[in-house]
C-alpha cells in the first residue's frame, strides 16, 4: 500500500521508486528525493496520507522483510533485497486483480492521474512538469486533456463574459 500510496502522491516513475533507499525519505519534513532520468535530482513534497502510509511501512513492514541491517533500499521483496520493476508489477497486479479493476492498470496509470488531478485541481503546468521531472514542457502537456465539464467551469468562474444571456424559449 505504501508504494501505491507513494506512487500517486508522487508521480514519480516505477523506476525511480524501487531506486529509493530510505535515507531518500524525510518523513518530519515532508518530502521525498528522487534521482530521475538523466541522473537530476528532484525533492518532491509529500501529503499526510503519504507520510503516514510510510510511516506505517517503515515500521511495521520494512522492519520484517530487511535481513541485513546495511541494506539501504526502501522497499524490499521477501528476501529482503531491492524491489524490482518487475517485483512491483507483479504487486500492482495483484492489488489491481483483488480490487477488481478490469481495465489495464500500469505503474504509469499512477503517474498519469497524479499529473491529470494535479492540473484539474489548479496546479500550474510549469510546477507539474517539475514534479514529474520533466525536462519539456511539451511532456507534460500530454496531461493536459481536461474534460469539456472542467473547461466549462474554469470558463464560466474565470471569464468576466462567460454567464451568456438565456434567451427566452420560444
Amino acid at each position: 500500500k505504501a508504494m501505491l500510496e507513494l506512487l500517486y502522491a508522487t508521480g514519480m516513475r516505477v523506476t525511480e521508486l524501487v531506486s529509493l533507499n530510505v535515507d531518500d525519505m524525510d518523513l518530519v519534513a515532508g518530502y521525498v528525493r528522487c534521482l530521475g532520468k538523466g541522473s537530476k535530482e528532484r525533492i518532491i513534497p509529500l501529503g499526510e496520507e503519504a507520510v503516514a502510509s510510510m510511516e506505517k511501512y517503515l515500521l511495521e513492514s520494512r522492519s520484517q522483510l530487511v535481513r541485513n541491517s546495511l541494506e539501504k533500499a526502501l522497499f524490499l521483496n521477501h528476501w529482503g533485497q531491492r524491489l524490482t520493476r518487475q517485483g512491483f508489477w507483479l504487486i500492482l497486479k495483484g492489488y489491481g486483480k483483488s480490487a477488481k479493476i478490469n481495465t489495464s492498470l500500469t505503474p504509469h496509470t499512477l503517474r498519469h492521474s497524479f499529473a491529470t488531478h494535479m492540473l484539474t485541481n489548479g496546479a500550474d503546468l510549469r510546477s507539474v512538469q517539475e514534479l514529474l521531472g520533466h525536462a519539456n514542457i511539451s511532456t507534460t502537456q500530454i496531461y493536459t486533456h481536461l474534460s469539456n465539464d472542467r473547461l466549462h467551469q474554469v470558463y464560466d468562474s474565470a471569464h468576466p463574459r462567460a454567464k451568456l444571456v438565456e434567451t427566452p424559449a420560444k
